[in-house]
């Protein structure tokens, strides 16, 4: 019986094997537009071309030779502001300089049974360099001197559950964990929290948990908090049971320790944050995948209480996916059409407003968005970090890219931008989690600016 089990196994892999080369040497699609033309106001959205298996072109996972950085757009320079941690994603500078960094990954996946795509999915996520385990921590980054390099890590905050979103409000530090916010007391200075964290809300979590980052920001009144919740699927194939409060910007009432539906048909919301113009709430969200390498773009958009974007039914506004049933249209005749396209698969996670006066004048305001990198598209796009500019508090003009050269000449990806922040000193801090660095971007100044 154990013999004929193996045997069973082995045909499986093999067949999952299989699959993947298929899906590239016989069902290879590739893009008919340039990955530019998914952005901006008006994007390019040509017909669906799905496969019978879905394109994958992700970037296997390397790391940066000693002594090589990203390429800063002309005129900016790049040093890694920290090194050598532990899968960072996610950053929150503190109002003394320093910096948070929440080095984590999804969590331990429960037994939701076998299945080939999900043999596929995580040979995929491996090459990617996204199946190491989670470090569950946060931890503090301190560049007392302001040469523009932490000298001092301490471990901030230990023993978590896939945290990925922080924010600071009226002395509390606020953690989302993958399945609920914590409260933590925080006071100006600290460089360790050892008291024991207190739930706000419970947060949709698993068994099956397809997108597992919940990120978080609180109202300027310290009042309430804003939390984004993946979908659980792709487009609903999971079942529509298993979506209830998930696609979603949720609001939390703190006091009241309640939540709310805020606004829905997000795919996979994340780099949630006010705009410093409009004091609108924004994210950044990731589209669909499976319908070739043109669609969906991911965007970024403002966020209206109650407002619905498309999710599953519909993308972009009124563009129809075919591929779920029931249809509603009822549903879809409501959904609002994004801000702004961020580009076909770019998986852009990061996203910030440059509220800081260290850049030129034309990037005041403006937003930073990591783009951690296309699996599902041929050419691959993101892979950089870029910059969108602003007036009164919309976009305006096309994007400019900041950072590039995650992909090296070997074409494995040495690293894949996924946070950003601005620190004290108004430059750009970009988390690496592939290549395990916090990088910091400033003009190519005579004299490197200081947070003094």
């Amino acid at each position: 019986m154990l013999r004929r089990f193996l045997v069973s196994i082995f045909v499986v892999i093999l067949i999952a094997v299989g699959a993947v080369a298929a899906v590239y040497y016989f069902d290879r699609e590739s893009a008919t537009l340039n990955a530019e033309d998914g952005y901006g106001t008006d994007p390019k959205l040509p017909p669906p071309n799905a496969t019978i298996f879905p394109t994958m072109n992700v970037a296997e996972a390397s790391s940066w030779p000693e002594g090589e950085t990203p390429v800063a757009a002309n005129g900016m320079q790049v040093v890694a502001f920290a090194k050598g941690l532990d899968h960072p994603r996610t950053l929150l500078v503190l109002p003394n300089g320093d910096v948070l960094v929440a080095e984590t990954n999804k969590p331990e996946k429960e037994d939701t049974g076998f299945s080939v795509r999900g043999l596929i999915e995580g040979l995929l996520m491996g090459r990617a360099g996204a199946e190491t385990s989670s470090a569950n921590r946060i931890s503090l980054l301190r560049d007392a001197d302001g040469d523009g390099i932490a000298e001092t890590r301490e471990v901030f905050l230990e023993n978590l559950h896939s945290p990925f979103g922080m924010t600071l409000s009226n002395g509390t530090l606020y953690v989302a964990n993958t399945d609920a916010i914590m409260a933590f007391p925080y006071k100006d200075g600290d460089t360790k929290i050892s008291a024991i964290g207190e739930k706000i809300v419970d947060l949709p979590a698993g068994p099956i948990n397809h997108h597992w980052t919940k990120d978080l920001v609180a109202s300027p009144d310290g009042t309430k908090l804003y939390v984004t919740v993946g979908s659980n699927s792709n487009v609903g194939e999971n079942g529509m049971k298993n979506e209830e409060t998930r696609a979603a910007v949720l609001e939390v009432d703190i006091a009241g320790k309640k939540t709310r539906l805020f606004a829905s048909g997000l795919r996979n919301p994340n780099g949630i944050t006010w705009n410093p113009e409009s004091k609108a709430l924004w994210v950044a969200v990731n589209e669909r995948d499976e319908i070739g390498s043109d669609l969906v773009p991911d965007y970024m958009t403002s966020v209206k209480d109650g407002g619905f974007y498309g999710w599953p039914y519909s993308y972009f506004g009124q563009h129809v996916d075919e591929r779920i049933e029931p249809q509603k249209p009822d549903l879809v005749a409501k959904a609002i059409v994004p801000d702004y396209a961020l580009g076909p698969h770019t998986a852009s996670l990061g996203l910030t407003f440059n509220t800081g006066d260290l850049f030129p004048p034309e990037y005041k305001n403006g937003a930073f968005v990591g783009q951690h990198g296309s699996w599902n598209r041929v050419p691959r796009s993101g892979y950089k970090v870029i910059f969108v500019p602003f007036k009164a508090g919309k976009p305006d003009g096309r994007p400019v890219d900041i950072l590039t050269g995650f992909i090296g000449p070997d074409d494995k990806a040495r690293g894949r931008p996924v946070g950003v922040a601005i620190d004290k000193a108004g430059a750009l801090l970009v988390a690496d989690d592939v290549g395990n660095i916090i990088w910091r971007v400033t003009p190519d100044l005579p004299k490197q600016a200081t947070n003094n």
